[in-house]
């Protein structure tokens, strides 16, 4: 049976790092884990025994790991702000490899941009989301229709996902960290205009 110690996933695991899950489990490929859910980035303090939201983290992420492999091949992710990329890079570290796709979804770009950056030797597909969603902007991205997966089940649609992500080839602009973070807007309130 697979197991998420067995994986790239599992150090994150250990740390209480994965929180929000909507799928954690096996997925229809053998030997393969999957994850839909959020990765902490920074933990508040803590008082006593009380549990707290974490600081910052990876929203709304799609990944998948191998049993037996130690980095994860594909993800994807929304970023409340692109200045979180740092922290990406640092907590998922040793768990990336640099013939991955990482796909990281900002609410604080221009709705135009779209570009690939490096930090260290990994580099991320940077891309805009504003009132969508990780997964829609993933199909989107890749021209997957929902009626394509409709019959799979939660993991079955994660690895048809994913497994076509991999394959994907953008060439986009390539820029900087420093220069993508001159480049970045204001991070947008998520509450404002919401009704009280």
């Amino acid at each position: 049976m697979t197991s998420i110690e067995n994986t790239a996933l599992g150090r994150l695991e250990r740390e209480g790092r994965l929180f929000n899950a909507v799928l954690k489990g096996r997925t229809t490929k053998p030997g393969r884990f999957g994850f839909r859910g959020d990765i902490a980035l920074k933990f508040q303090a803590q008082v006593a025994d009380e549990k707290r939201p974490p600081d910052c983290s990876i929203e709304q992420v799609l990944t998948i790991a191998q049993e037996g492999e130690s980095t994860i091949p594909v993800l994807a992710g929304y970023l409340h702000s692109f200045a979180y990329l740092s922290d990406v890079a640092d907590v998922l570290d040793s768990a990336l490899t640099p013939d991955g796709s990482y796909f990281i979804f900002c609410n604080n770009i221009d709705l135009l941009a779209k570009y690939r950056t490096t930090l260290g030797d990994i580099t991320f597909h940077v891309l805009p989301c504003d009132e969508s969603t990780v997964w829609k902007e993933m199909m989107d991205l890749i021209g997957i229709d929902k009626n394509d997966i409709k019959h799979l089940n939660p993991g079955g649609k994660l690895d048809y996902l994913l497994d076509a992500a991999k394959s994907l080839h953008i060439a986009y602009e390539q820029i900087s960290y420093a220069v993508a973070l001159e480049r970045m807007g204001p991070v947008k309130n998520r509450n404002e205009n919401r009704p009280v």
